[in-house]
C-alpha cells in the first residue's frame, strides 16, 4: 500500500497527541476506561514535597591526640584509651616503627577500641618547586598508611619562609602542591586537611582564608585548630562560621598568655595548656559547631604537659572533665 507523506505525517501527529494525553492523565492519576492502555507510570503522591527537608543534627566524634607523649606512642595509645577517648591522632613518628606494619598498629588501636581520626602527616617546607615530587610521594605514601590503619584524613601543615609573609606566587604554589596531593589521595580513600598553625601560610585569619582560596574543595579540606588560630590574631568562633563549609576536622585546644595585637601574630610569651585553664571561648567554639549543624570529629590538643610534675594522662583526664562537664561533649 502506498503512504503519501502528508498521510504519514498526520497519522505521527496523532500518535503523539495521544501519548501526550495518555501521559497528562497518568500524571494527574486520571482513572482509565475500559480498553484503554494503562499510564507508564502510576501516579505520585506528590505532597510530600512541600514539606521542608530537616538538616541532619550537630554530631561531633571526639579524640585526643598524641603528641603530649613525645614520640612514646604505644604508652599515649594506652593512656587515650584508659582516660576513656574512643578516638586519637597519631604523628609520623609512629612510621618508623610501624610503617611496614600497619595491621600491628592497627590491632593494638582496636584491641585498646580507638579510631584514627586524623594523621599528622608532617611539614611540606618552604616553597621549593624542585621538591614538589618528593613532598607528593612522601604524602600520598603516607596516605596508604592511614588507609590501613582503617583512617581517612590525612593533615599537612606548611611551613612559612622565615621573617616575611607567603609572596601571591608562593600561595598559588602551595594551592597546586596540596591540590595534587589531595586528588591523589582521594583515590586512596583518604582525604587531606590543611591545618593552619602558627608559622605556617595559614597564620593569620586572612591567610587561612587565602590558602582556602586557592585551594579546591574537592580536593583539601580544613583542620581547625582554635587556639592555633586564636594566637594568629582571629576569632575562632567566628572562623567555624566563616569556614563552615570546608571544615572537616578541629583541634581543641587552649592558651595561656597575652593576646595578639588586633592583626599581629605572636609567635612567643603563650602557652598551651588544658582546656579551659587559657583564654579561648571554647563553650564559644561549640556553640558555633551546633549552629552550624557540623558533623565530624575533634581533637583535642596538648603539645606538651604545661605543669611540672603532671602525666601526658593526667592532662588528658583534666581535658575530658572539662569537654564532658563544660562543653557537653561525649568522648
Amino acid at each position: 500500500m502506498s503512504v503519501s507523506r502528508r498521510s504519514f505525517l498526520q497519522a505521527a501527529a496523532s500518535v503523539v497527541a495521544g501519548a501526550s494525553t495518555a501521559g497528562a492523565a497518568a500524571l494527574a492519576g486520571t482513572p482509565r476506561k475500559a480498553g484503554e492502555a494503562g499510564p507508564l507510570y502510576p501516579a505520585e503522591d506528590l505532597s510530600l514535597f512541600d514539606a521542608a527537608i530537616t538538616p541532619r543534627p550537630f554530631a561531633l566524634r571526639l579524640g585526643y591526640a598524641a603528641i603530649t607523649w613525645a614520640g612514646q606512642d604505644e604508652q599515649a595509645i594506652d593512656d587515650i584509651a584508659a582516660a576513656g577517648f574512643h578516638g586519637i591522632q597519631l604523628r609520623s613518628g609512629v612510621l618508623e616503627k610501624y610503617g611496614d606494619r600497619p595491621a600491628e598498629l592497627r590491632r593494638r588501636l582496636e584491641d585498646k577500641g580507638l579510631a584514627l581520626l586524623c594523621f599528622s602527616s608532617g611539614n611540606s617546607p618552604e616553597a621549593a618547586p624542585e621538591r614538589e615530587a618528593e613532598y607528593i610521594r612522601k604524602h600520598v605514601a603516607n596516605a596508604r598508611f592511614v588507609k590501613a590503619l582503617g583512617g581517612s584524613t590525612l593533615q599537612i601543615i606548611s611551613s612559612r619562609p622565615k621573617d616575611r609573609a607567603p609572596t601571591p606566587a608562593e600561595y598559588e604554589w602551595l594551592g597546586r602542591l596540596l591540590n595534587a596531593i589531595g586528588r591523589l589521595t582521594l583515590d586512596i580513600g583518604v582525604r587531606v586537611a590543611y591545618h593552619n598553625h602558627l608559622n605556617g601560610f595559614g597564620e593569620a585569619p586572612d591567610e587561612l582564608a587565602r590558602v582556602m582560596d586557592v585551594t579546591d574543595r574537592h580536593y583539601v579540606d580544613l583542620l581547625l585548630d582554635v587556639a592555633h588560630y586564636a594566637q594568629g590574631g582571629g576569632d575562632p568562633v567566628a572562623a567555624v562560621v566563616r569556614h563552615r563549609d570546608r571544615l572537616a576536622l578541629l583541634h581543641l585546644k587552649d592558651v595561656a598568655g597575652a593576646a595578639p595585637p588586633p592583626g599581629r601574630p605572636q609567635r612567643e610569651g603563650y602557652q598551651w595548656v588544658e582546656l579551659g585553664r587559657g583564654r579561648i571561648d571554647l563553650k564559644g567554639v561549640i556553640g558555633a559547631l551546633r549552629e552550624t549543624r557540623y558533623r565530624g570529629p575533634a581533637v583535642i590538643e596538648l603539645d606538651a604537659v604545661p605543669e611540672p610534675g603532671r602525666t601526658p594522662r593526667e592532662s588528658a583526664e583534666i581535658n575530658r572533665r572539662y569537654a564532658v562537664d563544660a562543653l557537653g561533649l561525649l568522648p
